[in-house]
């Protein structure tokens, strides 16, 4: 069963994660976005990108706990390194794209939503935020660079430092979301979104956006490979993986 499905609307490439309800992110759904995401970037004609959801309860959950739990650091490691790319390739893809989350975007769901251009999440009581100091593990360097851009380092503090996910008018306040609509119309709005945005000259488009985020690309290329042990490093500690194992629980 293919983890994300590729739909089309017009000039719109539509990537939906669809693994379970909660769209946990293992190394194969990882590998399988990134290469939607390299068929986005070669398809000419297609000028946007939409990254929603198969279900309307979770965009993701983020990290799939218990199975990467189970991993030798290694193979961990292997996993670890390809989200941080992931995350890299989705933030400069010389497109607009647009995160349509009609369910909760939790931890690394959280940080899929913000490597986006813009966010639109649905009315109601969907959650967003980052809780990785809960799990005792920092927030993955790209993410945080990535964070710090999008919504100002005093906001970026309080999201990381607090690891609390929030509700809409709230993510609204802290620039995490740029709207919040009815939930039927999530989906539609950020189509017509890319479909609009995607009218602009490719290669414009592709040079501005390249302008906004080359610099963060180059923080994230100078320390990654420090950032990325220390992390290994946390996730195999002793209370990182009490805390891990109590998460693992509620999935």
């Amino acid at each position: 069963m293919k983890l994300v499905r590729i739909a089309y609307h017009d000039e719109v490439g539509i990537l939906e994660l669809n693994r379970g309800i909660t769209n946990a992110l293992n190394l194969q759904l990882v590998v399988e976005l990134t290469q939607a995401l390299q068929q986005m970037r070669q398809k000419t004609d297609i000028r946007g990108v939409v990254l929603r959801s198969s279900n309307e309860k979770f965009f993701s959950i983020g990290f799939d706990i218990p199975e990467l739990l189970q991993l030798v650091r290694d193979d961990f490691r292997v996993f670890y390194h390809s989200f941080n790319k992931l995350c890299v390739h989705l933030y400069t893809l010389p497109k607009p794209t647009i995160a349509a989350i009609t369910g909760h975007a939790v931890a690394g769901g959280c940080i899929l939503s913000l490597c986006c251009d813009y966010r639109l999440i649905a009315e109601g009581r969907k959650l967003m935020g980052l809780n990785e100091v809960k799990l005792g593990v920092p927030v993955p360097y790209p993410a945080d660079c990535i964070l710090r851009h999008v919504v100002g380092p005093p906001n970026a503090r309080e999201i990381v430092y607090g690891g609390e996910f929030y509700e809409s008018e709230r993510l609204l306040q802290l620039n995490m979301v740029d709207d919040v609509v009815p939930l039927q119309q999530v989906v539609p709005e950020s189509i017509k979104k890319a479909s609009l945005l995607g009218e602009s000259c490719g290669e414009a488009f592709g040079m501005i956006k390249r302008n906004r985020t080359e610099s963060v690309e180059a923080e994230i290329a100078k320390n990654i490979d420090e950032k990325e042990r220390f992390f290994i490093k946390c996730w195999y500690s002793r209370k990182a993986r009490e805390r891990l194992r109590e998460a693992a629980k509620k999935y």
